[in-house]
């Protein structure tokens, strides 16, 4: 009986997740290891989700202004569609993406490609933000980021809403959102009377 040898030539594939909150720097460090990518020759194509549309509708873009243009998508199956040069694939505000996502950037990975995503960890709640913890469990590499607190200047890992919208999605910026540690997070809006 033939068995076919472990290594077939292919190179190996892997995914990368940045999260954490608001203003942490998550589409900033996408933004650095694709252009990183690109300066080494590789093909690179970015994916972002239709609704987020706050910087433009083809860029992805992060809070200092640095910016690649990307794709506007709805459904992440598209991104099972691009040519096989292409060897690195970035996925921002991963958040809002169908929880299909999970087993696009699998099959992605599986056929060679290294796939870095960017996304929101937890939503203003403090609870899972759509399909990322199951990003973060099939990961092969994971980088938590995390912001500085508005109010006390410690790291921040929350994401704070100043409205009283209970919407899950509410696409802002600082006119809605702070970054919060847990200690100021868990103070609320006493923080906002002083």
């Amino acid at each position: 009986m033939f068995l076919e040898p472990h290594f077939s030539g292919q190179r190996s594939g892997w995914i990368e997740v940045i999260c954490g909150s608001m203003f942490s720097g998550k589409t900033e460090e996408l933004i650095r290891r694709l252009k990183r990518a690109r300066i080494a020759g590789q093909r690179v194509e970015i994916f972002k989700p239709k609704i987020d549309t706050r910087y433009g509708e083809t860029k992805v873009v992060s809070h200092d202004s640095n910016s690649l243009l990307a794709t506007p998508i709805i459904d992440t199956s598209k991104i099972l569609q691009i040519p096989d040069d292409v060897t690195v694939i970035g996925l921002d505000e991963a958040q809002f993406f169908e929880p299909a996502v999970v087993s696009h950037v699998q099959e992605l990975a599986n056929r060679g490609k290294r796939v870095i995503i960017a996304g929101l960890d937890m939503d203003f709640r403090g609870k899972p933000f759509g399909p990322i913890c199951s990003l973060l469990a099939v990961a092969e590499y994971i980088t938590k980021v995390h912001a500085i607190c508005s109010h006390c200047g410690n790291l921040a890992s929350h994401s704070y809403r100043l409205t009283q919208n209970q919407d899950t999605v509410v696409l802002g910026e600082t006119d809605l959102y702070e970054a919060r540690c847990r200690r100021c997070y868990g103070m609320g809006n006493i923080l906002e009377l002083k």
